[in-house]
């Protein structure tokens, strides 16, 4: 499979996609950790103030390892701040946590396109690994199993599309949400919220690219499934 051109012409536009996509978020991250909000709140302080103001009071806001791993825990209903975007009082930073804040909001209005994805998480967190150890079977028994196993791969590759096509939504209301929230409380002023859209903007269009490897994965599979019943 590895040799396989098809699989290089198929594989190609996701991998660059996703390479433009994590350079743009890269760039605009970059760029706007560097600029200060007058309001001098950090990213914790903003995050803590959107959560509140919804009445959230119970949902904590805490410190975690790594850069950019911020995100919102529905399971704990806990939101976790990257070190940099907790402490820091940049732009990038406040508009980093508040998106994840946006995401407790949702979960607290039952946003159905989160609850779908949240239902999702467990078979497709199973699938994402389990679909290697089924390709390798195929591949070792041939034959008549070698088309059952890459079928069975399509439909998990279509599982992950999905789950990818319903993480769209879900990330660009929580955007949303987290501008809206920034600017009604004053958090942001009008010129610092171009960079709050660019930085979110940015971090979307990494999901964007997820969605596209997907169906590029899906189809090369695809391709395979229906050359093996020749």
């Amino acid at each position: 499979m590895f040799f396989d051109p098809m699989y290089i012409v198929l594989a190609l536009p996701g991998l660059l996609v996703g390479l433009w996509a994590q350079a743009k978020l890269t760039m605009a991250y970059e760029k706007y950790k560097q600029v200060g909000l007058v309001a001098g709140v950090t990213g914790a302080e903003a995050a803590r103030e959107v959560l509140d103001r919804a009445g959230l009071v119970n949902v904590p806001v805490e410190e975690v390892p790594g850069k950019l791993t911020d995100h919102y825990d529905p399971t704990k209903r806990a939101l976790f701040l990257s070190q940099e975007n907790y402490h820091s009082r940049s732009v990038a930073a406040v508009g980093v946590a508040a998106h994840e804040a946006g995401h407790a909001l949702q979960h607290q209005v039952g946003y159905a396109p989160l609850n779908l994805r949240m239902s999702l998480v467990p078979i497709t967190r199973f699938a994402s690994v389990a679909y290697i150890g089924i390709l390798a079977l195929g591949f070792i028994l041939g034959g008549a199993m070698f088309a059952k196993c890459i079928w069975a791969v399509v439909g998990i590759f279509a599982l992950i599309t999905f789950f990818q096509l319903v993480t769209l939504p879900v990330e660009f209301d929580a955007s949303r949400r987290a501008k809206e929230q920034l600017m009604s409380m004053g958090l942001v002023r009008a010129d610092e919220a171009e960079g709050v859209r660019k930085v979110l903007s940015a971090a979307a269009l990494t999901y964007v690219a997820a969605l596209v490897s997907s169906v590029m994965q899906m189809l090369y599979m695809l391709t395979l499934a229906r050359h093996s019943r020749n």
